[in-house]
């Protein structure tokens, strides 16, 4: 580990790591400080250790294994947050069907966030990792510092003109298909959205969370039987059917096109954007192109921009954007570049999102 600055104007951000291999350990540290931003202040081999070093170490972040011996992370998470309660998490964990549902608990027990290990067969995955976890790590450890890792705008732009024309011309057109993109705090927002959403809500739902691939399985699971809701990974060419939700699938992206009688879906194996796969562009440029203004799109807490230029497409389609506001986002990066570029037609409060929707779909409850 490097040494930590003595004086500096800016300080870097400090973060402790906890994995019971050593060889994780080495390769997570390396890759964290290669960012001039970042410093490693603990590298521990499980929970017990971690809470010991934690009042010396003092980290802005801790990642976090979940299987190590003596006391594995779903344990230690809450003994360490209960120590310092602004404490950043990020859970760590190879992609196994049990890891990716005891992910998922973390995150409702505190957790900010999950990050799956690279796999020492593929180079592209470790790539990937080295710069999610540098990015995940400057945000929510800015986050840490200042509640807020993003500049808050002066004031936010309405839809620009042509969109609105646009609503106005095709204002006989009712909504009919609710997309969705999340990412940094999605799985909690997509769970407490969805419930609050009524039975008789019965628009198609497709869903765009930026997560690796089981980790969407078990969210979809996680999804259905939260809201009691029909609720599945997409598979390739399925309808596009009222009442039931879809979740992109990890490492695919997921596009809606014309198919006879109706709308279909289609996974694709692209490159991804905006470093991630799925994004949420693909789905919102096609929504924009089979739905048009009677597309609904809201985008939820994340980091990054990924799902701007989509967002775009559908303003300029004429349909509706919805922006999960500031104050109840974990981070306020993906919405907060939408509702920014004056994209928004609303931007709300996370708990007045489907209240919203029930008016704009003429829901009858």
């Amino acid at each position: 580990m490097k040494a930590v600055p003595v004086a500096s104007s800016i300080q870097p951000i400090r973060v402790m790591v906890v994995d019971d291999s050593a060889v994780i350990r080495g390769f997570i540290v390396r890759t964290l400080e290669a960012e001039p931003e970042i410093v490693v202040v603990a590298s521990c081999a499980n929970g017990a250790i971690a809470l010991q070093q934690l009042p010396k170490a003092a980290p802005d972040v801790v990642i976090l294994d979940i299987e190590m011996p003596v006391m594995d992370g779903l344990t230690a998470l809450p003994k360490l947050l209960a120590a310092d309660p602004g404490l950043k998490v990020v859970m760590a964990s190879t992609l196994t069907q049990r890891n990716a549902e005891v992910s998922l608990k973390a995150l409702t027990l505190g957790a900010a966030d999950y990050l799956p290990k690279p796999s020492a067969a593929s180079p592209a995955n470790a790539r990937d990792f080295h710069h999610q976890l540098q990015e995940k790590i400057k945000v929510l450890g800015w986050l840490r510092r200042k509640q807020r890792p993003l500049a808050k705008p002066q004031g936010v732009a309405p839809p620009s003109r042509p969109a609105l024309s646009l609503r106005r011309q095709l204002a006989h057109l009712p909504p009919r298909l609710l997309v969705i993109g999340s990412s940094t705090g999605g799985p909690q927002a997509l769970t407490e959205m969805l419930q609050a959403l009524p039975a008789s809500f019965s628009a198609p739902i497709l869903i765009a969370q930026h997560m690796p691939p089981t980790f969407t399985t078990v969210l979809a699971q996680h999804l259905g039987r939260a809201t009691g809701r029909p609720c599945s990974e997409a598979k390739p060419d399925e309808p596009v059917v009222d009442g039931i939700v879809r979740v992109a699938p990890g490492g695919c992206h997921m596009e809606i096109a014309v198919a006879e009688g109706g709308l279909k879906l289609r996974l694709s194996d692209a490159p991804p954007e905006n470093f991630c796969r799925p994004s949420v562009n693909p789905l919102f440029r096609t929504a924009a192109k089979v739905s048009g203004a009677a597309t609904v799109a809201v985008m939820l807490t994340g980091m990054g921009a990924d799902g701007l230029e989509g967002s775009r497409e559908i303003a300029g389609a004429g349909g509706t954007l919805i922006a999960q506001d500031e104050a109840s986002s974990v981070v306020w990066g993906m919405p907060g570049a939408v509702a920014t570029a004056g994209l928004c037609n609303d931007i709300l409060p996370l708990k007045s999102i489907a209240p919203h929707l029930v008016q704009l779909f003429g829901v009858t409850q």
